[in-house]
């Protein structure tokens, strides 16, 4: 599982659509760090896939994670600390299952956590837009 989404981050950051789209199961969902960003596989690829055709999709690099396996161990779900050279510190969480012999990303959940202390003003931003 570790391996899975760590491959998933390299592809990114390697504009490698291909690999990136294949460690999804068909019908994953992707949040993205506005609200209005809830994708399927198949829609968040065609969002994406301009960053990708250019060579230059995004870089996570995750710094922290922790994972939860069922009992079965066929889904995980985990959060993880990221590091991006845009965003700062990010977080992630999502689910992965067990399909076809390998890990497929069901969902992922990106945000940019907003310090305690921000959180106020950044709420005000919001609501003035």
């Amino acid at each position: 599982m570790h391996r899975a989404v760590s491959a998933w981050h390299r592809a990114a950051a390697k504009a490698d659509e291909e690999a990136y789209f294949a460690l999804f199961a068909a019908d994953a969902v992707f949040l993205g760090s506005d609200a209005t960003e809830r994708w399927t596989r198949d829609s968040f690829r065609k969002w994406a896939h301009p960053y990708f055709a250019r060579g230059k999709a995004w870089t996570l690099i995750p710094t922290e994670r922790h994972v939860a396996l069922s009992a079965d161990a066929t889904v995980a779900w985990f959060d993880e600390l990221l590091h991006s050279p845009a965003y700062g510190q990010c977080r992630g969480s999502g689910v992965v299952v067990l399909q076809g012999g390998g890990w497929r990303i069901a969902q992922y959940n990106f945000s940019i956590p907003i310090p305690n202390a921000l959180a106020d003003s950044v709420v005000k931003q919001i609501r003035g837009r």
